[in-house]
């Protein structure tokens, strides 16, 4: 697990160091105590605060360099079927484009226009999520029989 130290963390989320300290108080951003009774901030609390665009009460200056917000949804959005995760692919080919997102060591494949793929400059490696809106959830058990 990647470790950040305070002042390192409060860096790359735009922030000042007392404000990390008050959302670790706070339980707004999840931290880990070293031996020696330090936080650290983990790289993954890191890049779901620089996607979702948390800022506590409008801290935030300025998105980090390396984890561009995608255009659109910098602003909340009413669906809570959210999925927070890293792009593990991105294949565009014509007019589509596939893009693959490692959700808690599961995967997440979509198929938007290669246009939108675009818009969100989606690159292997950065945040993303994957907004689920459905009508039915099927599910299946390997040990079902067809009769």
């Amino acid at each position: 697990m990647d470790l950040l130290k305070l002042n390192e963390a409060a860096r790359e989320l735009g922030v000042s160091y007392p404000t990390i300290k008050q959302w670790i108080y706070h339980g707004k951003i999840k931290s880990v105590l070293t031996v020696g009774g330090h936080h650290r901030i983990p790289r993954t609390e890191i890049h779901r605060l620089a996607f979702l665009g948390e800022s506590g009460k409008g801290t935030r200056k300025k998105p980090q360099p390396t984890l561009k917000l995608p255009k659109g949804l910098e602003h909340f959005i009413s669906g809570r079927n959210q999925l927070v995760g890293r792009v593990t692919k991105v294949q565009i080919s014509g007019l589509m484009a596939k893009v693959a997102l490692d959700i808690g060591g599961q995967t997440i494949t979509a198929i938007i226009t290669s246009d939108a793929c675009r818009d969100l400059g989606l690159k292997k490696g950065q945040p993303a999520a994957a907004l689920i809106k459905a009508t039915e959830v099927m599910i299946i058990s390997a040990g079902s029989k067809i009769s």
